[in-house]
């Protein structure tokens, strides 16, 4: 039975990522992995046809299109390359942009949104501290005005596409403790007193990743994303659409893990028949599907509430738990229905697997995400 969430059109968008991911990333991912990052050049194939830009306004060059179920596409047709790495770099302005198109001036949105939906320019966003992780209202990195412009000391780490990002959206403290104290600023990479190095991770291998560095480094006032002391509303909107889309990540490396381990099931024989004859390999099947299905259901499901104006802060925490708990688990089987095969370097089950973990700490631990949804039943 087909989905009713999705339309004529979504079908033809789904076909057409299909067909580029297939011919244009699929076969080169296991040579960015080794690489440590994607081309430059990939950004400005996707903005060529119309990816990079799904669900912003024309106005900036990009396709107003909602915004809920084209993304999700995106990302569950970029999981069929075997590699949430890809989904990471591609979508890094999945979270830089959002707090700049929404809370930016038209002056800040004309002089960085255009290039970053070209695929000339790189956006990524900036919260996470050395000392912090999810505790996002004491961040620590401050910013003081000195006239017409801003003085950033602190450091981010953790920060995806750190090393190719050309713009961040970076949380810095201009005020007091708290969420009140806490703004938004757009850094670009070329400010003076900015570094970064780069850092090495279990998985996601071709999306760099990175620390970065803010020595005294000056920023013009006019880089100020919103009001002075707000930010953190914007930061909060943001996670909750970084939580669907980490969702969607998860249900959609699932359906890999279950594709890949049907096919080598049905090839591999052991005592004389093939492994998917033997019912604990069938049975195991059955239970990656049924998880699936369910996470994959839940996720349709708030993907239409968001696209309708809801915000359920509560349900969004409890579909990313869901989701990255039910990629743990089929990925596990995964591996386990590949035995020594899924275990090789290089196999998709082998990386999908070792990229669980980052989706569920990624937009939240999913300690935080449960406290969060706790808070929000009343609890």
């Amino acid at each position: 039975m087909k989905s009713p969430y999705y339309t004529p059109e979504h079908d033809a968008f789904r076909e057409q990522v299909r067909r580029f991911v297939e011919s244009e990333i699929t076969p080169h991912i296991q040579s960015w992995e080794d690489a440590g990052q994607i081309p430059r050049a990939l950004y400005k194939r996707c903005a060529e046809l119309g990816l990079l830009g799904i669900g912003y306004p024309d106005t900036y060059g990009g396709t107003p299109v909602d915004d809920g179920f084209y993304p999700m596409i995106f990302v569950q047709e970029l999981c069929r390359s075997g590699s949430g790495g890809i989904v990471a770099a591609l979508g890094s302005l999945g979270i830089g942009l959002p707090p700049i198109l929404a809370l930016g001036s038209e002056a800040l949105k004309q002089q960085i949104i255009p290039d970053v939906l070209a695929g000339e320019q790189i956006a990524a966003l900036a919260i996470t501290e050395p000392g912090g992780g999810s505790d996002v209202a004491n961040l620590s990195c401050r910013a003081e005005r000195d006239g017409d412009h801003y003085v950033v000391s602190g450091s981010k780490t953790f920060i995806t596409q750190g090393m190719q990002a050309d713009w961040f959206t970076v949380a810095v403290r201009t005020g007091g403790a708290g969420i009140g104290g806490i703004s938004l600023l757009a850094i670009n990479a070329a400010s003076e007193g900015f570094s970064r190095t780069p850092l090495r991770k279990m998985g996601w291998h071709c999306s760099d990743t990175a620390t970065l560095y803010f020595d005294q480094c000056r920023v013009p006032v006019n880089q100020l994303i919103g009001t002075e002391n707000q930010g953190f509303l914007g930061i909060m909107r943001n996670f909750n659409n970084e939580r669907l889309a980490l969702a969607a990540q998860a249900c959609g490396l699932a359906a890999v893990c279950i594709e890949e381990s049907r096919r080598y099931a049905e090839e591999r024989k052991t005592f004389g028949k093939p492994l998917s004859k033997h019912q604990v390999i069938r049975h195991k099947l059955v239970e990656m599907q049924g998880r699936y299905l369910a996470a994959q259901a839940l996720l349709e499901q708030l993907t239409w509430r968001v696209d309708h104006g809801e915000v359920p802060i509560a349900e969004l925490c409890m579909l990313k738990n869901f989701a990255t708990a039910t990629l743990e688990y089929i990925a596990g089987e995964a591996v386990q229905i590949h035995g020594g095969a899924g275990f090789m370097h290089g196999s998709t089950v082998e990386r999908i697997f070792r990229e669980t973990k980052v989706l569920s700490i990624g937009g939240g631990a999913s300690e935080v995400m449960a406290d969060l949804a706790a808070r929000q039943m009343g609890l």
